[in-house]
């Protein structure tokens, strides 16, 4: 498959299979993401892939952020909140999560990031081509403190970018995009 190709075909997964991507190709597709474009080489990037008893805490912890977010007081409300939680987490067959360092120069915080950003492109395209989909999601779990103490993340030091929900897809979905001919403005 050309890299055009793998582009226009991948698509963010939110059904996975229960089957567990094995931990030597879940390596094979990190590596290609340190090769991502880099300003000044700071290479801001680590990678956490949370499976587990790591993954059941982290649920747990997404719980809580469920039960707050939906702001009833009704059991039954919250009990389902709970639940739908805790099944949206472990539905996951594995987690990555990609932390950037943070900088005080702001510059050279959002090179970071940006590069950061492109490292995680880089590991979509790389799962999808060997048949494992992914969904980025940036949920309350990235800011969380109990979340960030449970992954040994210091948020003076780091952020997290966000989590990568990994596995093979139960379904593939279909998606149109605007060409880029319509946002597309030449100068001379």
């Amino acid at each position: 498959m050309s890299i055009v190709d793998t582009i226009r075909n991948r698509r963010s997964i939110y059904d996975f299979k229960p089957k567990q991507v094995p931990k030597d190709v879940i390596a094979q597709i990190l590596e290609p993401a340190v090769w991502a474009p880099n300003h000044k080489l700071t290479e801001p990037w680590r990678f956490l892939v949370i499976n587990g008893r790591t993954k059941e805490k982290l649920a747990h912890i997404y719980c809580k952020i469920q039960r707050i977010k939906t702001k009833s007081e009704n059991p039954a409300v919250l009990e389902k909140a709970t639940e739908k939680g805790y099944a949206k987490l472990m539905g996951k067959p594995t987690i990555i999560g990609v932390v950037c360092k943070k900088d005080k120069d702001a510059l050279r915080a959002k090179e970071d990031y940006a590069a950061a950003c492109c490292a995680i492109h880089n590991i979509l395209l790389t799962a999808w081509e060997r048949g494992i989909g992914m969904q980025w999601s940036t949920s309350g779990l990235i800011n969380d403190p109990e979340s960030l103490e449970l992954l040994q993340i210091s948020p003076v030091e780091e952020e997290i970018i966000g989590f990568l929900y990994t596995g093979y897809p139960a379904e593939v979905p279909e998606r149109k995009r605007v060409p880029a001919s319509d946002r597309t403005v030449w100068f001379d």
